[in-house]
């Protein structure tokens, strides 16, 4: 999960998909980064830590880092959060970039509409949780397509 500063949407994907494939038995490694170095170090924006807490997720012990390429060498699946997130992230992995292994988060939800979730930085406290409903929801959109587990709420 790829945002820009990794401390508002891509620490709820994080939170949220860790907690979704656990629900589901699955033994997933689910990681989040973002493509500047301004929060290097820092947890998550009070309110992303406040939504999810809500929901009943707690994401406080996260800590922002930066998108390095060598996350295609970890990773299978990895998701920009907004397409300038993802050219960003085609910049920062250069030589390793891999298009099978990355696509716009929102395609797991709404297939080939290029959507981007949109970031809560800037805005008040009903932005962020908007943001969570929409993140929740894609989650449960990847736990049913590579799981093959139904969700029900």
């Amino acid at each position: 999960m790829v945002c820009l500063g990794n401390i508002c949407r891509s620490p709820l994907a994080e939170g949220i998909l860790k907690h979704r494939a656990k629900e589901a038995g699955l033994d997933w490694v689910v990681d989040s980064a973002g493509t500047n170095g301004y929060h290097v170090g820092e947890a998550p924006h009070r309110l992303s830590q406040k939504v999810a807490k809500l929901n009943g997720i707690d994401i406080c012990d996260q800590r922002a880092r930066r998108f390095v390429k060598e996350d295609f060498d970890r990773y299978d699946k990895i998701y920009a959060m907004a397409d300038d997130v993802l050219d960003e992230i085609k910049w920062i992995a250069k030589e390793k970039y891999n298009p099978a292994k990355v696509d716009l988060f929102l395609n797991e939800l709404h297939p080939g509409k290029n959507k981007s979730v949109p970031d809560p930085w800037y805005g008040t406290e009903p932005g962020y949780h908007e943001v969570y409903k929409l993140i929740d929801e894609t989650c449960d959109a990847i736990i049913s397509k590579y799981a093959n587990v139904q969700i029900e709420k």
